[in-house]
């Protein structure tokens, strides 16, 4: 049983691009970076005539500046209000003023009977900033074929080349983020343990919602 587990181990890990994420930085299986943008979301449909020409024309000037590639991501999820309902639940019970105590059992059904009408959906928006080195312009093809499948833990990258490549993955960012500004978009980047949260999530959906992940800083290797 215990061989079976390693082996199973060792094949999931095969079909992970991801590596490693070390300083708000994820390391991909190829020896390449990516850091994520976490995006904010403007009502376009509200502007102006004249303001929604603004924002068009500020960001088709900020993409004909790019000489990288990016990812735009939107990543949309069932919201989960049990916990927010079952707070209000007791929140009723303990209400001494009984106009209160009317008022939140009103706005609780009214919770109930909006999702029952359909699920509640969440977006957010995300832009992945990459940065492939330089190593990679020089590896052929079936070279760079062959690392894809290789074991997770065969490809590691030296602090020295990571401090390389994080100072010029930080200069990629700086502009980016310099440029949704000016399309009226505020952004901020993720952090490590958020990057782990969004990774968690996203590959165990069923999970994600009963069991939590520990904080990156809780964590201890075992002496």
């Amino acid at each position: 049983m215990k061989n079976s587990k390693t082996k199973s181990k060792t094949s999931t890990q095969q079909y992970l691009d991801i590596v490693e994420i070390r300083d708000d930085t994820i390391i991909l299986k190829d020896g390449t970076l990516r850091v994520v943008l976490l995006v904010s979301s403007i009502n376009f449909a509200l502007k102006g005539e004249d303001e929604q020409n603004a924002i068009i024309q500020a960001y088709v000037s900020f993409l004909n500046s790019l000489d990288f590639p990016l990812q735009i991501l939107i990543q949309s999820r069932n919201l989960n209000i049990d916990g927010y309902l079952n707070k209000l639940s007791n929140l009723e019970k303990e209400q001494t003023n009984e106009l209160l105590r009317m008022q939140i059992a009103d706005y609780v059904s009214f919770l109930k009977e909006l999702l029952e009408l359909g699920q509640i959906m969440t977006k957010k928006f995300y832009v992945i900033v990459p940065f492939d080195g330089i190593k990679n312009k020089r590896k052929k093809f079936f070279e760079r074929v062959l690392e894809l499948f290789s074991a997770a833990t065969v490809i590691k990258m030296s602090q020295k080349r990571f401090s390389q490549y994080s100072e010029e993955i930080r200069r990629r960012v700086d502009f980016v983020r310099s440029g949704l500004s000016s399309a009226g978009l505020s952004s901020i980047q993720l952090e490590t343990q958020s990057l782990i949260e969004i990774f968690y999530n996203t590959y165990n959906p069923e999970l994600a919602d009963s069991e939590k992940i520990v904080d990156v800083n809780e964590l201890r290797a075992e002496s």
